[in-house]
């Protein structure tokens, strides 16, 4: 397990840092359209991870695993439930700050963009990863 944490990075560059509200984030390369289709609930979400209560440590180790299942899956689209800091010390949202860090740093995700208001708006984003080789 902690061989798997370990591949995701905690330093986060000055010019990464959280600087609005939503998360967004896609690979060079795709299709304009691809964010809009994200944040319009185009794709089936076909799993979820819920990170509340977490510590960073436990959130990022429960991230890589659940990352890896969904390719072994095959599936597409997930929805991270990260929340929005309103529990934490200084009702800040660490870990959404962290998830965005994480997920930019593994290939196969591809975009990932703020879920709808229905699914979790702000406390929550929505993930397209690569086709895998899970199940046909």
């Amino acid at each position: 397990r902690q061989a798997l944490a370990d591949t995701l990075s905690d330093h986060i560059p000055w010019e990464e840092a959280e600087t609005g509200e939503e998360l967004a984030f896609t690979r060079p390369g795709l299709p304009r359209d691809v964010l809009r289709k994200l944040r319009r609930g185009h794709w089936v979400v076909q799993d979820q991870l819920d990170l509340h209560g977490l510590t960073r440590d436990e959130a990022r180790t429960y991230l890589v695993e659940f990352l890896n299942q969904c390719k072994n899956r095959g599936y597409r689209c997930v929805r991270i439930v990260h929340g929005k800091g309103l529990g934490s010390p200084k009702r800040e949202p660490v870990l959404k700050v962290k998830v965005k860090h994480w997920l930019m740093q593994r290939d196969d995700v591809l975009a990932f963009a703020q879920a709808r208001p229905a699914d979790g708006g702000g406390g929550a984003v929505i993930v397209l990863l690569k086709s895998g080789s899970g199940p046909g």
